[in-house]
C-alpha cells in the first residue's frame, strides 16, 4: 500500500484519511521499510501535508503510544514539531513553563534534538530533569506539579522505525 502512496504523494496529490491512515500504520508497525519511509517522508514534505492528513498521522501515533492517564484536567501539550530549519531556541518547552506556572496541567512531549540546536529532553536534562520515567511517575508529576515530561523514545515506542530515517533526513 505504502509504494502507491508514495507515488500519489510524488504527484502531489493529497491522501485521503484511510490512506493517510494506512501509510503511517505501515510504517508504525514496521511494515514500510526504511527506504519507504524516507521516500514517504520526502514526497509529503514536497508535495505539502494537508490537515486532514496530519491528522491522520496523529491518529495513528496515539494508537501506538503509551498512555498516561493523569487526573487533571483539562490537559495541553506544548509538543514541538522538530523540524526547526531555522534553528531557533526550543520554544515549546518555554511555553510549557509559560503554561504551568499560569495554572494549567501540561502533558509535554518531546525528544533529543533532531533538526534544530536543542529538543526539549534536552533542555530538560540540562535543568537536571530526569527525562526517562514510567507513565505512573508523569500522571503523578501531572497532577501534583501541573507538568510532566513524556520522553518520546518510552511512550512512542513504534516511532523507533521512523526515527533513525528521519535523523539521516534531517526532517
Amino acid at each position: 500500500m505504502i509504494a502507491e502512496l508514495i507515488r500519489k504523494a510524488a504527484d502531489s496529490r493529497d491522501l485521503t484519511p484511510q490512506e493517510a491512515h494506512g501509510a503511517m500504520t505501515e510504517i508504525m508497525s514496521g511494515t514500510a521499510s526504511p527506504v519507504q519511509i524516507a521516500s514517504f517522508l520526502v514526497a509529503m514534505r514536497m508535495k505539502g501535508e494537508t490537515v486532514e492528513e496530519i491528522t491522520e498521522f496523529a491518529r495513528v501515533m496515539r494508537e501506538h503510544a503509551v498512555r498516561v492517564t493523569p487526573q487533571r484536567r483539562p490537559l495541553v501539550d506544548t509538543c514541538g514539531t522538530g523540524g526547526d530549519a531555522l534553528k531557533t531556541f526550543n520554544v515549546s518547552t518555554a511555553a510549557a513553563f509559560v503554561a504551568a506556572g499560569a495554572g494549567v496541567a501540561v502533558a509535554k512531549h518531546g525528544n533529543r534534538s533532531v533538526t534544530s540546536k536543542c529538543g526539549s529532553a534536552d533542555v530538560l536534562e540540562t535543568l537536571g530533569v530526569q527525562i526517562e520515567q514510567p507513565p505512573e511517575r508523569v500522571a503523578r508529576c501531572i497532577d501534583e506539579i501541573g507538568i510532566g515530561f513524556m520522553f518520546a523514545p518510552a511512550f512512542h515506542p513504534a516511532m523507533k522505525h521512523a526515527a533513525p530515517v528521519r535523523r539521516e533526513l534531517g526532517m
